[in-house]
């Protein structure tokens, strides 16, 4: 009895202890799995990468002409890879206008997908 009753409290003890250690590490790596964090410097080459990848993309599905001006805004979320929203500036002919971006990177295996565009 006092063997499994010790067993059953190492368990619990350890699952506690890998828990606090996994949300120590995620907060390090810019905040807890699933909520979006700010960051710090847009203009990083990372993530004015992501900003272009977001109109070149958007480009290719709706057929448009934008060119990529800058990010005034950006937050990113971890989750199976991190997410990336993005508030943009893109020249669309003559005006400049804003646009609200969501791009999924996966960079381990080279996986980007844009999946929310809308000017705002």
């Amino acid at each position: 009895m006092t063997i499994k009753l010790f067993s059953v409290f190492s368990l619990t003890l350890s699952i506690i202890l890998i828990s606090s250690i996994f949300f120590h590490f995620s907060a390090a790596l810019g905040g807890a799995v699933g909520g979006w964090t700010p960051l710090n410097d847009v203009n990083t080459p990372d993530v004015v990468a992501i900003g272009q990848f977001a109109v070149n993309e958007h480009n290719k599905e709706a057929g448009t002409k934008l060119e990529f001006q800058s990010i005034t805004k950006g937050e990113s979320q971890v989750v199976a890879g991190i997410n990336y929203r993005l508030v943009i500036k893109a020249k669309d002919g003559s005006y400049v206008r804003k646009y609200l971006v969501v791009v999924w990177d996966k960079p381990w295996e080279k996986i980007k997908k844009l999946t929310y565009f809308k000017q705002m």
